[in-house]
């Protein structure tokens, strides 16, 4: 220790140092009261939101809005945090009014720094982590109470309000996508269509479907055709029998019958036989005709697979829209409201002011050590004897020739 190696040493040296070590305590003293004076409480408040699961199973009505539930409250906390956010909560509720020199961009950063926005994950299902948040935790510090409740309560309603408007746009987004498509896809079936239809009367070619009613009508032509001719046969054969057996008046008679009969049947084969043909004709198609049918059934098949699996994405998208809308899907609700706090979280003004007392007389009686340190002086016997062997055999006090003087500052030298 220099040259204190004692309680003695120690008490000594307050009393020659006590004029600097009072003046240095007073000076501390002073400064801590101006500091603890100065400061400015802070209250802090939190507000507690839940993100509760879908009322619906996925299963049975799957959500169109995709992503973890972290990655989509990183994107509301940027959102809240954009100066013109903060602005608007700031002339909302006048903060920071009695700091008038304050620029916006100064207070939208001390708005930043005072107020937290935290998260916790969710337990996890196995070994792999979603990104789900369970608790979103919203924490404000400001000079009052009020404000600090005002402004916990204020980011926690933003936050629901910018995570319900969010998922509706997404899934209206989603729904308007596939409706878009579907209908594109629906108007592209129907030229199509149209395309086709012309091309088949260009072409002479039948509709579909009409293909098998024209052959089996030929097919009944046919058979027609058949029974006109075992007619014809059998009404020759009788009139010949006629011919032979019967008298020449009655089979005169019934040979003019039988011409009768087979012309009859010879105008219904005509008929038939020109209807047959004109079938036949309408069946015929050329190569590169059937080649370019074949080229639209498969263009017509494709569209019709897209468009039907598009209907079923926005049958999905709808009714995920609907969760969305009728507030069925994953959303915030306020578990914990941001309660008013009673105490400012800063420490007192006492406890602060007795604390730089506390370092103002350290920092004396360090100030008084350095003094001793820097005029090494051996002033008694016993430090003569430490430092160098030697006993000394007198000594002579200091005598103090300067007046008395009256007062602390000479009650001070005296002792000094």
């Amino acid at each position: 220790m220099g040259p204190i190696y004692s309680l003695g040493d120690f008490l000594d040296m307050v009393r020659r140092r006590l004029f600097t070590i009072a003046c240095v305590f007073v000076l501390g003293c002073l400064v801590s009261l101006w500091l603890a004076a100065s400061q400015q409480h802070e209250y802090e408040t939190a507000e507690v939101l839940q993100i509760t699961q879908p009322q619906i199973a996925g299963e049975l009505a799957k959500s169109t809005v995709e992503g973890s539930s972290a990655r989509r409250m990183q994107l509301i906390e940027q959102r809240l945090m954009a100066r013109g956010t903060l602005l608007e909560i700031i002339e909302k509720f006048g903060l920071y009014a009695d700091q008038e020199a304050l620029t916006d961009l100064q207070k939208v950063v001390q708005l930043r720094t005072a107020v937290q926005i935290t998260g916790v994950a969710a337990a996890r299902e196995g070994f792999a982590d979603d990104g789900t948040i369970s608790v979103l935790t919203i924490t404000a510090r400001m000079p009052t109470a009020d404000q600090a409740q005002q402004v916990a309560s204020e980011f926690g309603r933003r936050t629901i309000e910018l995570s319900i408007a969010n998922r509706i746009d997404q899934a209206r987004e989603t729904l308007s996508f596939f409706a878009e498509k579907e209908a594109a896809l629906a108007d592209q079936v129907a030229a199509l269509e149209a395309e086709v239809a012309a091309y088949r009367i260009e072409n002479d070619v039948t509709l579909p479907g009409t293909i098998e009613f024209r052959r089996a009508e030929i097919a009944a032509m046919n058979e027609g055709l058949l029974e006109i001719a075992r007619e014809r046969i059998e009404i020759r054969r009788a009139a010949d029998q006629a011919q032979a057996t019967e008298r020449p008046a009655t089979a005169r008679r019934l040979q003019e019958e039988a011409e009768q009969r087979l012309a009859t049947l010879d105008a219904q084969e005509a008929l038939l036989s020109q209807r047959k043909t004109a079938l036949e004709a309408s069946l015929q198609t050329t190569p590169e005709v059937e080649r370019r049918l074949g080229a639209y059934e498969r263009r017509m098949e494709q569209l019709q697979g897209e468009l039907a699996q598009m209907t079923a994405r926005r049958n999905e998208a709808e009714v995920g829209f609907r969760l969305e809308t009728s507030h069925q899907a994953e959303r915030l609700t306020v578990i914990e409201p941001a309660p008013l706090p009673d105490y400012p979280v800063t420490g007192a003004r006492k406890t602060k002011a007795l604390m730089g007392a506390a370092a103002s007389l350290v920092i004396a009686l360090l100030a008084a050590f350095l003094m001793e340190l820097r005029h090494p002086v051996l002033r008694t016997a016993a430090q003569m004897e430490r430092e160098t062997g030697l006993v000394p055999v007198v000594s002579i006090p200091e005598m103090d020739t300067r007046p008395p003087r009256r007062g602390l500052f000479g009650l001070l030298r005296r002792r000094a």
